[in-house]
């Protein structure tokens, strides 16, 4: 029986192209559960490695959350302080977006597995969720200064936990980096809380006196 000249033609089209074609639909076990330390040789026991992610973790999904607070702020900020607090939300978003990117490397040089997915950080963080809607600036900024405040807590405690530990790399991280971004942060938005004069200077009760009362103690 004659083949179809069509047939052939499309043979001879996907000939040698089978090895460039890409592998869809691919499903597997997972090479590592999240949870388990695949022992790396970085000179530490593998329960202190596993203590270390545990710790990291935590503050990681905190880092994230507080990141992405920091980037709806930075979308909703509303008021006369708009221009200044919109550049200096998304400067901070940047600086916490760092802290992700160096807590995840830190927990995987340590042969853990590191939060990633957005269900998995809402399920893990102890930040409260903010309502979707836009809140006024005072509301933002207390509720970032509350979520620093958390994150810091706990890194002051896991860093101790890490010193305790031998894990110099771990407390170095939560230190050197978390604990002093964190603190920075705090006094740049705490001082758009302070209640001071924009345009006149409240004077001291000794100048407020009318002229009729600085008169009057004249005679």
């Amino acid at each position: 029986m004659p083949r179809d000249s069509k047939s052939d033609a499309r043979a001879n089209s996907q000939a040698g192209t089978e090895r460039s074609r890409p592998l869809l639909h691919q499903h597997a076990r997972e090479i590592q559960p999240y949870g388990k330390i695949a022992k790396l040789s970085i000179a530490l026991d593998e329960s202190v490695c596993a203590e270390s992610a545990e710790n990291l973790n935590q503050v990681l999904a905190d880092t994230i959350t507080l990141r992405d607070l920091y980037k709806k702020h930075h979308w909703q900020v509303a008021g006369h302080t708009f221009y200044q607090l919109h550049l200096l939300f998304d400067k901070h978003y940047e600086e916490q977006n760092e802290l992700v990117d160096s807590i995840a490397e830190r927990i995987q040089s340590l042969g853990a597995i590191s939060l990633a997915m957005a269900a998995d950080v809402a399920e893990t963080t102890i930040i409260p969720r903010p309502p979707r809607g836009r809140e006024e600036v005072p509301v933002q900024i207390s509720r970032l200064l509350e979520a620093h405040e958390m994150v810091l807590k706990e890194a002051r405690t896991m860093a101790k936990q890490a010193t305790d530990s031998g894990d110099d790399g771990t407390n170095d991280l939560l230190v050197s980096d978390i604990i002093r971004t964190n603190e920075l942060q705090v006094w740049f938005i705490s001082e758009h809380l302070v209640d001071v004069p924009v345009v006149r200077a409240d004077a001291p009760a000794s100048e407020k006196e009318t002229p009729k009362s600085r008169s009057a103690g004249a005679r």
